[in-house]
């Protein structure tokens, strides 16, 4: 019996050249097919420039003689099938260039490499995994992210942990390690750096080589399944960090792949990326749009991954060496062909703009003329109010405008707020450490910025380490200071980033109308002098809300009246402040009774203590009448709310 061979059909060829097969993954790289009696490995490989291309690899000692790819067409695809199942085979392409020279080419498509430092392409099939997540994907189907609660745990998969011997754990062990830890602290997703195959370690993945190509320095892409099986029977959604921009120029990866500027721009200017040292993608190919909007597909299809994190849109949009932010109408279009496409697949993906620039529309759906994510990161928000913490206390009066920038322009896109790797890396000091004064005034102040991340509207993530008050930046060849927590303060910051993360899934407030102005209100924006911010964070329904009162001095308030929208009975819910967090114990032990005071522009108000450095949440308590058996009536108190104007 035969084994059909599965060349791409002639429409199907066209399609890839036009720029729209978005599974291209399974006509291209190396593919195993067989049936009872018979085995055959196909392979696939774009390379328009080429005069020839043959197949090398351990079962031919290296040797392409005899294992030369037919040339299916004259826009440069060539396939080439072998009689075996080669299986866990090492294997490059040998393409001999248009001038005659030779050269070792990874695989493009390839789904496994070798271990760095060595770089061949292994043959591998990702048949076989049985997926368990289900119920996961059912729930996500009936899920409304905008109005969830989202705070997103950065990972970067060497770093997080190791093992004894500096080795990193695997994705199975980080199965069992990572995911845990995430669910106990109530993450909500799990963003991982690159695992692209890429060659050094220090670039985190961010140059990549093998962009289907799961990297090999913590197991199989079977071994990578399982851990985001594992996450998603734990309720825990994977986001890939992902980049479309620019790749690495090692001789063994798509850097002029067949001797000629294949996958990259030809004139110099525009496909240099001097910063990085790396070569920019040529969005204006319709092959590269097919390769690039499939390996999306691709992670989707075969991984389960939830969602992408789009590095450096800025360095897509505009021409990279361009003075003035010159467009890039290739980059542009790209975009919204690769978020339309990936919207197509799974209405449900998240699709995060890593965007520092004030284009418009990022987030506006393309038919809208937006670029179609569903997501970008706030940048200014993120530089302000590090700018804001980073000064002194006395100073930061004059500074007041970096705290309320940010909502003058918050529900013009769908904002994720990011304190991210880029923080925390290359001198700019840990969080922690960037906080001005003494050591309690540090992590005081660590607990204030992350009360007040919370309470801001928008989505959340933060980067590995913060959690546990790291002092050190972070150092991307060591693990965490995991041996911090045997410490006092760092416990107990620990303990509050918990509690903190409580607060914020339960309620409502903090998250249902993020992106919808009805969700905030200013009480008291102006008070620069004393550097004390309050307002109102609002659900859907109209008796939910809740009040925000931040103080960003050393200084404590015992008698400090805060204007409120309506009147009753209030409980704090939070408090920085607490002993149990490493406070000071100034808090509101005892409910608060709205007086009929007007205050801030409300008609009631409430006379609280503010704790120093400290972020305080109340909320409303809902009185409401239950009828026992013997007929009498007896009031009881829920902290769940008011309804506006009303008393029960």
């Amino acid at each position: 019996m035969t084994v059909d061979v599965l060349f791409p059909s002639d429409y199907q060829l066209h399609l890839f050249h036009e720029g729209n097969l978005f599974e291209s993954y399974r006509f291209f790289g190396a593919h195993i097919e067989k049936n009872e009696n018979h085995s055959r490995t196909r392979f696939g490989v774009w390379a328009p420039n080429a005069k020839n291309v043959r197949l090398v690899g351990d079962f031919n000692h290296w040797n392409g003689e005899g294992f030369e790819f037919q040339r299916l067409n004259p826009e440069g695809v060539w396939m080439l099938s072998i009689e075996q199942n080669l299986e866990g085979a090492l294997y490059k392409y040998e393409i001999i260039t248009s001038d005659g020279d030779r050269l070792l080419k990874a695989d493009p498509f390839a789904f496994y490499s070798e271990l760095r430092p060595q770089t061949a392409s292994v043959v591998y099939s990702l048949e076989g995994y049985n997926w368990d997540d289900k119920r996961w994907l059912q729930k996500k189907e009936r899920k409304n992210i905008y109005q969830e609660p989202a705070v997103i745990y950065e990972v970067h998969a060497g770093s997080w942990k190791k093992k004894a011997d500096g080795r990193f754990l695997t994705y199975r062990e980080l199965a069992g390690e990572l995911i845990p830890y995430v669910v106990d602290h109530g993450f909500t997703h799990i963003e991982l750096m690159p695992l692209n195959e890429h060659p050094f370690d220090l670039s985190w993945g961010y140059q990549g080589t093998g962009y289907y190509s799961a990297t090999s320095r913590y197991g199989t892409p079977h071994d990578l399944m399982y851990f985001i099986d594992q996450c998603h029977q734990h309720n825990i959604g994977v986001i890939l960090d992902w980049v479309p921009g620019h790749f690495c120029k090692d001789e063994h990866g798509l850097h002029r792949f067949d001797g000629s500027f294949l996958y990259e721009y030809e004139n110099e200017h525009d496909r240099e990326n001097f910063t990085w040292g790396t070569a920019n993608f040529d969005l204006s190919k319709t092959e590269v749009q097919s390769f690039l909007i499939s390996n999306a597909i691709f992670w989707m299809e075969r991984f389960h991954i939830d969602g992408f994190r789009i590095d450096a849109v800025s360095n897509i949009i505009y021409w990279p060496n361009s003075d003035g932010n010159r467009e890039n109408q290739y980059g542009i279009e790209f975009l919204r062909k690769l978020n339309k496409a990936v919207f197509a697949y799974d209405k449900n993906v998240l699709v995060i703009a890593e965007d520092s620039t004030d284009w418009p529309q990022v987030t506006a759906p393309v038919h809208y003329g937006g670029l179609g994510f569903n997501y970008k990161w706030n940048m200014g928000w993120m530089n302000d109010m590090l700018t804001y913490m980073e000064k002194s206390p006395s100073e930061r009066q004059q500074y007041h405008n970096k705290v309320t920038f940010s909502l003058l322009y918050t529900f013009s896109e769908n904002f994720i707020l990011p304190l991210s790797h880029d923080e925390v890396v290359h001198g700019k000091k840990s969080l922690l450490d960037k906080m001005p004064g003494d050591y309690w005034q540090k992590f005081a102040q660590l607990r204030l910025l992350l009360g007040f991340m919370m309470a801001h509207p928008g989505k959340k993530l933060l980067f590995m380490g913060f959690e546990i008050g790291q002092f050190a930046e972070w150092k991307d060849q060591e693990q965490l200071d995991w041996h911090l927590l045997e410490y006092e303060m760092h416990q107990k910051t620990n303990d509050y980033v918990k509690e903190l993360m409580k607060v914020y899934k339960r309620s409502r407030p903090l998250y249902e109308l993020d992106h919808l102005q009805e969700g905030f209100e200013w009480i008291d924006v102006n008070n620069s002098k004393q550097s004390v911010f309050s307002f109102v964070r609002k659900g859907k329904k109209e008796d939910e809300l809740l009040i925000v009162v931040c103080n960003f001095t050393e200084r404590t308030y015992s008698d400090y009246r805060v204007g409120v929208p309506i009147g009753g009975t209030y409980r704090e819910i939070l408090n920085s402040d607490m002993e149990a967090f490493g406070g000071s114990g100034v808090h509101n032990k005892k409910t608060l009774k709205a007086e009929e005071i007007a205050f801030h522009g409300k008609p009631y108000s409430v006379s609280m203590s503010v704790s120093p450095f400290g972020i305080s949440i109340l909320r409303p308590i809902k009185q409401r009448k239950e009828r026992k058996g013997n007929g009498k009536e007896k009031v009881r108190s829920h902290a769940i709310g008011w309804r506006k104007g009303q008393q029960a």
